[in-house]
């Protein structure tokens, strides 16, 4: 691993895997919540009940966060995990018209929490193509 891409990987991966253990101990009122906005984005995850489909998202950002964290996992591999992870919110964002303004990428109020997450696809790109030329 380059020295230089240490940081961004274990900012990007303490804040997903804190996420993760946070929802992993999520109630039933917040799985609903989550769920229903996920559902909005993505309706074939309509069919998951709103606990198990909580889990599950608490589980995949714990393995994300682990392996950005994880100095033994390469700099690919790990910009794997975190883009394809952070693109399924980027779009989920972009599906959901009340997170941005009509006809644009810019958001909301609502939906500036969920518009940042684009930063981790440009983090997770970066650590794809670092050992590009």
């Amino acid at each position: 691993m380059r020295l230089r891409r240490l940081p961004p990987r274990l900012a990007t991966g303490a804040y997903i895997l804190h996420s993760g253990l946070e929802k992993w101990e999520g109630d039933e009122e917040r799985a609903k919540l989550v769920h229903g906005m996920a559902v909005g984005a993505y309706p074939f995850l309509e069919q998951v009940p709103p606990t198990r489909f909580l889990r599950m998202l608490a589980l995949a950002e714990i393995v994300v966060g682990t392996v950005l964290v994880l100095p033994v996992v390469g700099n690919r591999l790990a910009g794997l995990a975190l883009t394809g992870f952070s693109a399924a919110l980027v779009t989920m964002y972009l599906r959901t018209p009340s997170l941005h303004r009509p006809g644009s990428v810019w958001p909301t109020p609502a939906g500036m929490a969920v518009s940042k997450d684009i930063w981790m696809v440009g983090t997770g790109l970066g650590l794809i193509l670092d050992r590009a030329p």
